[in-house]
């Protein structure tokens, strides 16, 4: 079992205020930077627990484990097989966001209530997965969706693992006070 990182996030998150303060992630991958809009309008819990995981460092060195081309693009599990987490749930947002190229969401279980700190971010157009998965944030630019796309079109194995890992160096918290 993981260790329990929440009270860590917890305190990582203490200073978001999404009324006051606009907030991106960046990931700097080995296929370049992307950089997400977050959509704390529809999925508040999802971008806290996105912003205090990334400002702990836990997506630093993580692996692209799952990459199906044109579907989708999964990290965030620490042992890089899909089945790991931050030692805690959290609950779903499911929002009438479309899944659509750049879209970032929660992987989760077939329990709806379980995701943790697993991420995908769309290939394409996934109708399937409206209403079903949170999406919480998009691609905030072109070189973003590229390199996220880019990453998409990996050579894969066995259990849609990249041949060759591709993963997040770093991953930073961007904050912009709103005007």
């Amino acid at each position: 079992m993981a260790a329990n990182r929440r009270a860590e996030v917890d305190k990582a998150i203490a200073d978001v205020d999404f009324s006051a303060n606009d907030y991106q992630i960046e990931f700097d991958t080995d296929a370049g930077k992307i950089v997400v809009d977050l959509w704390p309008d529809v999925a508040p819990g999802h971008c806290k627990n996105i912003i205090g995981l990334t400002k702990i460092g836990y997506y630093d060195g993580i692996i692209f484990h799952r990459v199906i081309s044109g579907f989708v693009i999964q990290a965030g599990c620490p042992e890089g097989r899909g089945t790991g987490g931050p030692g805690y749930k959290i609950n779903q947002e499911f929002n009438d966001r479309l899944h659509e190229a750049g879209v970032l969401s929660m992987a989760r279980t077939n329990d709806p209530n379980s995701a943790g700190s697993q991420f995908f971010i769309c290939m394409g157009r996934v109708a399937s997965l409206d209403r079903q998965y949170t999406g919480f944030g998009v691609t905030a630019d072109e070189e973003s969706l590229k390199n996220a796309l880019s990453i998409g079109d990996v050579k894969t194995g066995p259990g849609d693992r990249p041949v060759t890992d591709v993963a997040i160096k770093t991953g930073r918290v961007l904050v912009t006070p709103k005007a």
